[in-house]
């Protein structure tokens, strides 16, 4: 561990939520102790800085001190990724909570990082506009949290990525100094696109502290339907699909174990939302279903009530949080591919249609069958990377597996905006 010149001390912090993590409640202690690569050196002190010249000066003394930190918001994606070096300090930006901004007409908002999503979203509601992203544990994650761990959830087939909603962002550096990139309107082209580098970046380079998002319309009317059958068939619909000039706003193919869990069948199945005017809805389901027709495909439609509790199934299905019992991992393969590869999956899971990405819960995993799973993404043309396991596991496995060629790159990236290895040492891919 770092040697320190002082101990922390929160009377230096007075404007700061601070407390000793061992007075945390017990699901925030388990939460730090899966994120550390050495439970017994866990960080002193919780603190959640209140302002951002707070953080900055918080940030400077930690340089000044050779404190190690890691980044977090409300916790529930702390576990993700690779297992950190020992720390000094858990920096939340719980206190950082506050609305900047909101541009109604532009359709942009300017939110703290410690925003929670839900939150977020019952502000812009009124003005029948929303943040179109929905991850795991939507309910409890901050919107600092989602960008630095990309994850935009199945909304994603429409409205594109984390990376494609942030406009501009704010984020405090190693040395306590504040840095920006981008800004606060769609069209803009000033800088280097730091808001690309720091999505996915797992608190390694710098501490997030404002994001300028981009937002859409609220849907008026929305309807999913579900279809399931002959593998090759449903393979079939979806390339189809993906060839037309339909726009759902979310297309998952699902496990078979996945479809079991939300009640639907036993058999690999296709879900697909349309969010938009109703006609235009309906529309779009009929189109869906002549399709189906076609290929012999059996079709299920949920609107209101029913599609709400079906999403909540899937939420409830895919989360599972504070457990170390199951795996969730991610990976991401060939499309073309996605049909076949789930069809043979042993967990809950479901690729994205339009881009490939898929996450994965499996109820028991060791090394040799990731391996097996990570050998036949990799034969797709994809990856997979661990997010969810016991820190015992995460000691023997390649988190993040194959790294391509871009390891040197990073290398280079982390020393120039983190010299000193002060964010989240050891987290990300290479020991970054």
């Amino acid at each position: 561990m770092a040697v320190v010149s002082l101990p922390f001390s929160p009377q230096n912090f007075p404007h700061s939520s601070s407390c000793s993590v061992q007075d945390l409640p017990p699901h925030q202690q388990m939460a730090i102790a899966q994120a550390l690569a050495e439970p017994e050196h866990a960080p002193s002190h919780w603190v959640a800085p209140e302002s951002q010249q707070e953080l900055q000066c918080l940030l400077s003394e930690c340089d000044r001190n050779n404190w190690p930190v890691i980044p977090c918001g409300n916790q529930s994606k702390l576990a993700w990724g690779g297992l950190a070096k020992p720390v000094q300090l858990l920096v939340s930006s719980a206190g950082l909570n506050r609305i900047v901004d909101h541009a109604v007409a532009d359709l942009t908002v300017t939110v703290e990082a410690g925003v929670k999503l839900k939150d977020l979203q019952a502000i812009l509601q009124p003005h029948q506009q929303f943040l179109p992203l929905n991850p795991l544990y939507h309910d409890q994650a901050t919107v600092g949290g989602i960008m630095a761990t990309g994850c935009a959830g199945p909304w994603q087939q429409r409205y594109g990525g984390v990376r494609d909603l942030v406009l501009g962002f704010s984020f405090v550096r190693w040395d306590g100094q504040l840095a920006k990139a981008g800004g606060r309107v769609v069209k803009n082209v000033a800088g280097y696109d730091l808001m690309k580098l720091f999505v996915g970046s797992y608190g390694t380079l710098g501490f997030i502290s404002q994001i300028t998002f981009r937002l859409y319309p609220l849907p008026s009317h929305s309807q999913t339907v579900f279809l399931t059958g002959d593998t090759n068939q449903l393979a079939e619909l979806s390339q189809a699909l993906r060839r037309s000039g339909l726009a759902p706003t979310a297309a998952l193919i699902c496990s078979p174990a996945l479809v079991q869990a939300l009640n639907l069948g036993e058999e690999l199945g296709l879900l697909v939302r349309f969010q938009n005017l109703e006609p235009v809805v309906q529309a779009q389901i009929d189109e869906v279903k002549k399709l189906a027709q076609t290929l012999t495909l059996a079709s299920q439609s949920f609107d209101n009530q029913a599609e709400s509790e079906l999403w909540q199934r899937w939420e409830n299905a895919m989360a599972r949080q504070g457990t170390t019992e199951t795996i969730l991992c991610k990976f991401g393969l060939l499309p073309a591919k996605a049909a076949d590869f789930l069809q043979q999956l042993p967990g809950l899971g479901h690729v994205q249609l339009g881009n490939g990405i898929g996450w994965v819960r499996f109820g028991q995993l060791d090394r040799e069958k990731l391996n097996q799973q990570r050998q036949i993404c990799q034969n797709y043309g994809g990856y997979v990377t661990v997010l969810e396991a016991s820190p015992e596991c995460k000691k023997h496995w390649d988190v993040w597996g194959q790294s391509g060629h871009g390891l040197a790159m990073m290398g280079r990236l982390k020393n120039q905006f983190d010299p000193h290895n002060t964010f989240s040492p050891g987290r990300f891919v290479g020991g970054f």
